[in-house]
């Protein structure tokens, strides 16, 4: 579905009615990193009360200070709210959210809709889901992508599925935050899988920038003209196109770390070995990253599989002016 500004505030004004406590549509926000808080700015611009939780301080405090409200625990997030999106990094911490202590599970109340943008397997989405329907609650499976610009925005990229129930109580905060929502079916899992086909793609088409990029400083080309040159030609892809300026600045500051990989590329292997698949050059793209993390660059952004690459063959690159760690979802 494509936003539909008029339908959107018919549907915003429905939910006014329906959560009179507060005047306003309640949604807690779990995971307030680079693309949560986005999530959550955006629900406080199209006038949601957005609650939400975070390990971290700063980002508590950066969402009070634009208007929404915070929470201790999960539970306490959760607690009145009829939308909760849970933005963390994948299956384990969503369960924890969800179902450890000062979890979700405690305070929702059913018929509620529990929107997972964690990346995962399937399999897991699915487990999770039936576990929510002990109590009647529904379970959208929503991964995300577009990155926190886009986030920021309000304008990601959802792919969605769950049931005709799921859908509807979640609609309204989905106009808030996407851009573009996919809905892919009512089972929970497809979304999951969707995504992990991006994720296969994406990871594959890092990795074959920061080796092309490489290579090109080991052939002694000029890596600025080589940029120009290949984001207007054929072989240009969006990661090249996003991901190389970082090398070439010496910037490894992390909008998405090489862990991230690590992790997604590694449930793809599963999956595809699970569909006795073939997924070779997924399956060296991975090892890519997990020898940049075995360098100690894990927490680093993606790009750094160029420095890998660089220390493997004796390239140089860009000196790097700033390495580091930064919060993510």
């Amino acid at each position: 579905m494509d936003r539909d500004t008029n339908g959107y505030r018919n549907r915003l004004e429905e939910e006014l009615t329906r959560e009179q406590q507060s005047g306003k549509p309640i949604a807690a926000v779990i995971g307030l990193g680079s693309m949560g808080m986005g999530m959550a700015m955006s629900l406080l611009r199209q006038g949601w009360d957005v609650v939400g939780c975070d390990v971290s301080t700063d980002a508590l405090g950066r969402l009070a200070n634009a208007g929404g409200r915070t929470a201790r625990t999960p539970a306490e997030a959760a607690s009145g709210a009829g939308v909760v999106l849970c933005v963390v990094v994948n299956a384990a911490q969503t369960e924890t959210v969800l179902f450890g202590e000062g979890g979700v599970f405690e305070t929702i109340a059913p018929r509620s809709v529990f929107i997972s943008s964690a990346t995962m397997a399937p399999t897991d989405a699915k487990r999770l889901a039936s576990r929510l329907a002990e109590k009647d609650v529904f379970y959208l499976d929503a991964p995300i992508s577009g990155g926190a610009a886009k986030a920021a925005d309000g304008n990601l990229t959802v792919m969605a599925s769950g049931s005709p129930d799921a859908f509807e109580k979640a609609e309204v905060a989905l106009q808030a935050i996407a851009g573009k929502v996919y809905r892919l079916g009512d089972a929970v899992g497809v979304g999951a899988s969707v995504k992990m086909i991006n994720q296969h793609l994406a990871g594959i088409h890092i990795a074959a920038a920061c080796e092309a990029i490489t290579l090109a400083s080991k052939l002694g080309l000029d890596l600025p003209t080589v940029y120009e040159v290949i984001t207007a030609s054929a072989g240009n892809s969006w990661m090249f196109e996003n991901r190389v300026p970082h090398i070439l600045e010496g910037n490894y500051t992390p909008l998405s770390s090489v862990e991230i990989f690590v992790k997604d590329l590694g449930i793809l292997q599963d999956m595809a070995r699970a569909e006795r698949y073939p997924a070779p050059i997924a399956a060296a793209a991975l090892q890519m990253y997990l020898a940049t993390s075995g360098a100690g660059m894990g927490r680093d952004d993606d790009a750094s599989v160029a420095r890998t690459y660089a220390a493997l063959s004796g390239a140089v690159l860009p000196p790097v002016i700033a390495p580091g760690s930064k919060k993510e979802d």
